[in-house]
């Protein structure tokens, strides 16, 4: 009799082992299926509009460069083609040294993202 109480414990213990392992694999699933979901909702976000309506990707953004001018006294990032706004800052123009202020009025050219964060990790806050 007690030898019927262990195939039983051992086949519970497999059902159990057994539900886990498929539950785990669904849930796995639809985390892999949601973040594929969330990855094409931002691509499609980083996709913007100019006003000639032509798209402008993100990779082109990198291999043309920023222009930093002037927007109603804060520092504005747009594209090199100097008409899309790439990023509105709230990095007032007053704040900056005079040297860099007129840098800006005139369109400071960054050529790289990595220039630009670092522009903006310095004077930002």
């Amino acid at each position: 009799m007690k030898k019927k109480y262990v195939i039983g414990f051992f086949t519970a213990l497999f059902l159990v082992v057994f539900l886990l392992g498929a539950g785990y694999q669904i849930s796995y699933r639809h985390v892999i299926d949601r973040q594929a979901s969330i990855e094409e909702e931002q691509s499609a976000v980083t996709r913007s509009i100019s006003a000639e309506g032509e798209a402008v990707t993100e990779e082109m953004d990198r291999d043309s460069g920023y222009l930093l001018r002037e927007l109603n006294g804060f520092v504005a990032v747009y594209l090199a083609d100097g008409e899309t706004i790439y990023e509105l800052t709230e990095i007032p123009l007053s704040d900056l040294p005079e040297e860099l202020q007129q840098q800006i009025r005139e369109g400071k050219i960054l050529s790289t993202e990595d220039e630009l964060y670092g522009f903006l990790e310095n004077y930002s806050s």
